[in-house]
């Protein structure tokens, strides 16, 4: 990378990272995918299409650059919906028709994510039939995934087809975010069986805390894709539509699974807890049965250390046995009607 591109925030002088044109034929390949530059899609963008042709771009810029929104509204003709998606302080997940732009608002886990950490940011989209523009602050996962995609030459024909690449990347993120939660609660239960548990609840409940997170920020976007699919664009074909859907319902799927992880976690909550309490619980008691056992000898020798006149066998010869038997005969006493009731219980 560039001296100017890290001053740009890895992006060039307009804010773009990254840029495709899909479906340009030519007679060595039907079908082909360009990486072009900003100057290059704001030329193509000037072009009016072919009534045949099924090209489309892809263009995916840094916010953290501020040359990247005028860019976007100067050539890439924007929703206005989706400048102020740009600023609305909300980030659910949600997806909505704005005339024949679908405005997508995505969250996804940061390139180097971890469980630790659980480090989230947004994602926001601008789709059109010839148009896709993807906006970020900081590196994702998915959006990472799908690049390689494409550059490893995965064939896109719809810009709603990039979309839908783009919520599977997601889902197989969750899944192995899942996977690596499973992993950790299997461990969990595994000690937790063989009675070797070091395992805190505090670290369990970290766990779901992040499952939680998740779940909130990505559960919405199922509904808004089933939303979706009842309205769709005129320009949507009804392969995309299908995929659309099919995408949709592995999505689910991911999050009913993490919903059932949650649900697991905390049971073993609820099970170090038991065994944490029923541990209290027995070390109390044989506190208790000390304090009873010593309970004799602690009350003579109260009795006996008072300075005062009058002392019991003070002057006896064998007044120190005496006592000692006194006390050997209490304790037996006290200990047989401990160990009495413990065997009835």
């Amino acid at each position: 990378m560039s001296t100017a591109e890290l001053g740009n925030y890895g992006s060039d002088q307009s804010g773009l990272i990254w840029g495709f044109l899909f479906g340009r034929e030519s007679p060595t390949a039907p079908s082909r995918t360009i990486q072009i530059n900003s100057a290059e899609a704001a030329t193509w963008l000037r072009t009016p299409p072919t009534p045949d042709s099924a090209e489309f771009v892809w263009l995916h810029f840094n916010l953290s650059n501020t040359a990247s929104e005028k860019w976007m509204t100067e050539h890439a003709n924007v929703a206005d919906e989706f400048g102020e998606a740009l600023h609305d302080g909300s980030r659910s997940t949600r997806i909505e028709l704005a005339d024949s732009t679908l405005i997508a608002v995505v969250n996804d886990v940061l390139h180097n994510f971890s469980l630790d950490s659980a480090d989230i940011a947004t994602l926001w989209l601008n789709v059109t039939q010839r148009v896709v523009i993807s906006t970020r602050r900081t590196p994702l996962k998915s959006i990472e995934r799908l690049r390689q995609a494409v550059m490893g030459g995965d064939t896109i024909r719809s810009s709603v087809e990039l979309l839908i690449h783009l919520f599977r990347d997601q889902a197989d993120v969750l899944v192995n975010i899942v996977r690596d939660a499973v992993a950790r609660v299997d461990k969990v239960e595994d000690n937790l069986l063989a009675g070797r548990l070091t395992q805190r609840r505090a670290d369990l409940g970290a766990l779901r805390r992040v499952l939680v997170r998740l779940q909130r920020l990505l559960a919405p976007e199922p509904a808004a894709l089933f939303r979706l699919l009842q309205r769709p664009p005129e320009w949507m074909a009804e392969l995309d539509m299908q995929e659309l859907r099919q995408a949709t319902e592995e999505f689910s799927v991911v999050l009913s699974d993490m919903s059932s992880l949650q649900e697991r976690i905390k049971l073993l909550q609820e099970e170090i807890a038991a065994q944490v309490n029923e541990e209290n619980n027995r070390s109390l008691y044989l506190l208790t049965i000390v304090t009873v056992l010593a309970l004799p000898i602690n009350i003579i020798a109260g009795l006996l250390g008072m300075n005062v006149g009058g002392v019991p066998l003070a002057q006896h010869e064998h007044g120190f046995w005496i006592v000692v038997g006194i006390v050997v005969a209490f304790t037996v006493v006290a200990f047989s009607i401990v160990f009495r009731r413990n065997k009835q219980d």
